[in-house]
């Protein structure tokens, strides 16, 4: 099987970037086996404290957060970071050329019941004329990331990734530490039976998902004729997973419950990364009113509306808001 170098290098890749991607992935490999130890290592559970966003971390959010701040701050390559769980950019060094942006533990909730968790990650250029601690270098739309991807902690660890040469999925083989190329240009089924949506939330949604939500429960008796199933893994890479390997819609659309937000998952360590892979395996990435690759960032914690996954079905679900 081809190694991760030689399709980098195959995708035309700078020696920069590969190395970049390297030392992130390493980081990736020591949250990789601390969450393979789970209680055993005592790193289940909750801290007292909540992150910038107002929420409880856990502490693999932080021992996660830890291991990708000092990997990539001592790589060289790296002006500075992003990350979920810090209030401001994290600066690294004035010379690098590259800024990360990552969510350090993705679904981190489901640590307590051993279920999908993973690491989501973009890289962009670093504009050289701002300064490393200066937040509005990362204020870039996703168009211009040069990487994007997530590695999923599950029975196997994988990782998939895009340098914008398609999405490939890869597979850590424990043997030798490395990581190999399973499955090349992943392709997302242009259409599907399935959905993954928070049904809890149903009643704070905007009325146009609540429309097609409504018509893709009612199945074949209802206007789309056919009857979809629903999964919700309540991790975001999980089910995004799951997507690019069979097909599916993802949904995390704006909820009225506060306004002022105009939705969960954030822009440049969720949204972004997320839909870049989508858009390369040939599916789409939307927030019901535009592509979420073309929004201009206005902070670095910034939320949006969510729609992923098969082309057709992204497609009629933006139908709805029209």
């Amino acid at each position: 099987m081809k190694r991760l170098n030689s399709q980098l290098q195959q995708d035309g890749a700078p020696l920069e970037l590969i190395l970049l991607i390297r030392t992130l992935l390493a980081g990736c490999k020591e949250i990789s086996f601390r969450v393979s130890q789970g209680e055993l290592a005592g790193v289940l559970g909750s801290t007292l404290s909540e992150n910038v966003q107002g929420e409880t971390q856990k502490k693999l959010d932080v021992i996660s957060n830890q291991i990708l701040k000092d990997t990539l701050s001592e790589s060289g390559y790296v002006k500075a970071i992003s990350s979920e769980e810090e209030d401001t950019v994290v600066p690294c060094n004035p010379d690098g050329n590259y800024l990360v942006s990552f969510d350090p533990l993705d679904g981190s909730s489901n640590t307590e019941i051993n279920s999908l968790i993973g690491t989501i990650f973009s890289i962009t250029h670093a504009p050289q004329w701002m300064k490393p601690e200066d937040p509005s270098a990362f204020l870039q739309p996703g168009t211009q990331m040069v990487a994007a991807g997530y590695v999923l902690y599950g029975p196997s660890t994988m990782l998939a990734m895009t340098t914008g040469r398609g999405t490939h999925l890869y597979t850590l083989d424990k043997t030798h530490g490395g990581f190999l190329l399973t499955t090349p240009n992943i392709k997302v089924p242009e259409d599907t039976a399935e959905f993954a949506i928070n049904a809890s939330n149903q009643r704070h949604w905007e009325e146009p998902i609540q429309e097609y939500v409504s018509d893709l429960i009612a199945g074949t008796e209802g206007p789309r004729e056919k009857d979809f199933n629903m999964r919700w893994v309540a991790a975001m890479v999980g089910d995004i997973h799951r997507v690019l390997c069979r097909g599916g819609i993802f949904a995390y659309p704006f909820d009225k419950r506060n306004p002022k937000v105009p939705g969960k998952l954030r822009l440049l360590y969720e949204a972004n990364p997320m839909a870049f892979l989508m858009e390369q395996a040939g599916g789409l990435g939307d927030t019901g009113h535009g592509r979420i690759m073309e929004v201009m960032p206005e902070e670095i914690h910034q939320r949006v509306p969510v729609l992923l996954g098969s082309k057709n079905e992204v497609e009629m679900c933006k139908s709805y808001y029209k």
